[in-house]
């Protein structure tokens, strides 16, 4: 669903630029990113800002697209810190993430701008990138991308990267593919693998968040077939809202880091 660049970031993007670019690179940048119509008059700050407001009353446009393509050029490159060349751009860049996050959003390398669900799906989506694991990563965006506008696939894309991380861990590992493929099906299989019975831990606290964790996936997959986009709808329609669909997101970002993080240790990597 089409989102609209909230005024704050309108405001450090259009500043940022403006101090950055001259009036030939602004242009070149903001033609690039996809910005609607000519470059409007006037100085540099006054027509970057006005650009970006005329991106967001277009309604033809993805205003978030166009801000990703523009941040680009100041978020992905390198940079020494301690370098002082290189110390305004890593300000603007600390600007940069405090007004997206302000906004509950949050930019992502190769110039995506997307919702924001904070430090647990971060870390999860890092985690992620260094095993390459391609498929959960493309669920880790869905999720974000549609957790404020659209609950119901959220929770279907939360409950797709815990199917992600079983069944790349049960291909990994060599271990046979359960006949039913769905959450309960491999998410069996690799708990049993992985030892992940709360009957075998000794500590009674442990114990409790053990048994908690595999009803947070039980709960998980039977929202995904009741509720979210990836089944009908029956006669009962669940009034799901975007906290709802944040719950089910943490949950499973926190189970499938769980198991990540089991996997390592029982393959020795940490």
């Amino acid at each position: 669903m089409r989102r609209e660049i909230p005024a704050p970031v309108l405001a450090v993007i259009a500043e940022i630029a403006s101090s950055r670019e001259s009036h030939a690179t602004l242009d070149s940048l903001f033609t690039y990113a996809g910005a609607s119509g000519d470059p409007p008059e006037g100085s540099k700050h006054a027509k970057a800002l006005e650009w970006l407001r005329r991106t967001n009353k277009d309604k033809s446009s993805d205003p978030l697209k166009v801000l990703g393509r523009i941040l680009e050029s100041y978020m992905d490159g390198p940079v020494n810190p301690s370098n002082t060349w290189d110390q305004p751009l890593i300000e603007s860049r600390g600007r940069i993430n405090r007004v997206l996050a302000e906004s509950e959003l949050q930019y992502l390398r190769g110039g995506s701008v997307v919702s924001s669900l904070g430090t647990p799906t971060r870390t999860l989506a890092e985690f992620i990138r260094e095993k390459d694991l391609g498929a959960i990563d493309r669920e880790f965006e869905r999720a974000t991308t549609n957790v404020g506008t659209d609950p119901r696939e959220a929770v279907s894309a939360a409950a797709n990267i815990l199917e992600s991380v079983c069944k790349v861990y049960i291909e990994d590992e060599g271990l046979e593919m359960p006949a039913k493929q769905d959450l309960q099906g491999v998410w069996n299989v690799v708990r049993k693998h992985l030892g992940l019975d709360p009957s075998r831990v000794e500590d009674q606290d442990l114990q409790q968040i053990l048994t908690g964790m595999l009803s947070v996936v039980h709960g998980i997959g039977g929202l995904r077939t009741h509720a979210s986009s990836a089944h009908g709808s029956g006669r009962k329609a669940y009034k799901l809202e975007p906290r709802h669909a944040r719950l089910a997101i943490h949950a499973a970002h926190t189970v499938a880091l769980y198991v990540l993080e089991s996997w390592h240790k029982k393959k020795g990597d940490v």
